[in-house]
């Protein structure tokens, strides 16, 4: 079974040496996902919940070139360099994800590519 590059022109292009994500069989592997507007490739301005529907919108964009839809996430990992953000985030993904939800972890961290507050990544399933 081979590994499959997936890219979408509807979410940024990768800032390094990664895909936006990799098909293996029936799982899709997407890689962190930040507030960057993939038109300007800056991040998107506004209040924390801008940023985070900004990053929940670039996923979806790889998860539809991929063939999957929102519902496929089995997990999902939010990366915050606040975690007073938390509840922010829960009420966004209340907009992308219906019972049942997908596994998730929010790591709390130092710092984010380009300064940003929010980054998240994802598992897949193709159904």
């Amino acid at each position: 079974m081979s590994r499959q590059p997936i890219h979408s022109d509807h979410a940024p292009a990768a800032i390094g040496t990664y895909s936006q994500a990799v098909r293996h069989g029936e799982l899709v592997f997407l890689s962190g996902q930040i507030p960057l507007d993939p038109a300007t490739m800056t991040l998107v301005e506004g209040d924390f919940e801008t940023r985070a529907r900004r990053v929940f919108d670039n996923i979806a964009a790889v998860v539809e070139a991929a063939g999957g839809t929102m519902g496929g996430i089995v997990k999902l990992t939010v990366y915050l360099t606040d975690l007073d953000n938390f509840a922010t985030v829960n009420s966004v993904m209340e907009d992308y994800f219906d019972a049942p939800y997908p596994a998730r972890a929010a790591v709390g961290v130092a710092s984010l590519p380009k300064g940003t507050d929010v980054e998240a990544d994802a598992i897949l399933v193709l159904e």
